[in-house]
């Protein structure tokens, strides 16, 4: 986790636009690591001790360390550049916690969607979701240490995305690589708003 100190609890003045993005996925993909990696403040988890009611439910195939999950959301903020500024929200990734999206997804610009090639099906619903919201997204592959290396195309292949979707690899527990997809992100949704009826296809 990114260090905070008192002054950066606060937005320089210089900032001129406040924005929130999603940060979404499957169960186990690393949304929660990814917003606590470039958070310059504490972020806010709200995550609980996995219990036997979860056995049958969450599939742990390949996560066996992991003990906890998300139940509401976890919250961060970056500050991208001077006049720039971003509020992550990130989701549950469990299906039954997909109502939360509708209140977390109102007024935000865009969706970090994170993917493990290790279990790719599992991303399926969540991208299909995203499609009938009709939310602009890009995708952030998280490369843990024991996945198979893939290329850009080779995944918005598999995962059935848009030739001009974003696809970009990062370790979510990185600092620099997560805030590259973010970046990847912004500039997406903003050259998306910034094309006009004419030259949009």
């Amino acid at each position: 986790m990114v260090s905070v100190g008192s002054a950066d609890r606060y937005l320089p003045d210089t900032v001129q636009q406040a924005v929130k993005v999603l940060v979404v996925g499957a169960f186990g993909v690393g949304k929660t690591t990814l917003v606590g990696s470039v958070s310059e403040i504490e972020p806010l988890r709200t995550e609980e001790v996995m219990t036997q009611a979860s056995v049958g439910v969450d599939d742990l195939a390949g996560m066996s360390t992991k003990s906890t999950t998300t139940v509401a959301m976890d919250f961060g903020r970056i500050t991208l550049n001077s006049r720039l500024v971003l509020y992550l929200f990130g989701t549950p990734g469990q299906r039954r916690f997909w109502d939360l999206w509708e209140g977390l997804a109102e007024g935000a610009l865009g969706v970090l969607v994170i993917v493990d090639t290790r279990r790719l099906e599992d991303s399926f619903d969540v991208l299909e979701q995203l499609e009938l919201r009709g939310m602009p997204f890009a995708v952030a592959v998280n490369q843990f240490p024991d996945s198979e290396w893939y290329g850009a195309d080779e995944l918005r292949g598999a995962l059935d995305l848009l030739p001009r979707t974003p696809v970009v690899v990062c370790d979510a527990r990185e600092h620099a690589s997560s805030v590259d997809a973010l970046i990847s992100l912004v500039e997406y949704v903003s050259a998306g708003s910034a094309r006009t009826p004419e030259t949009a296809s």
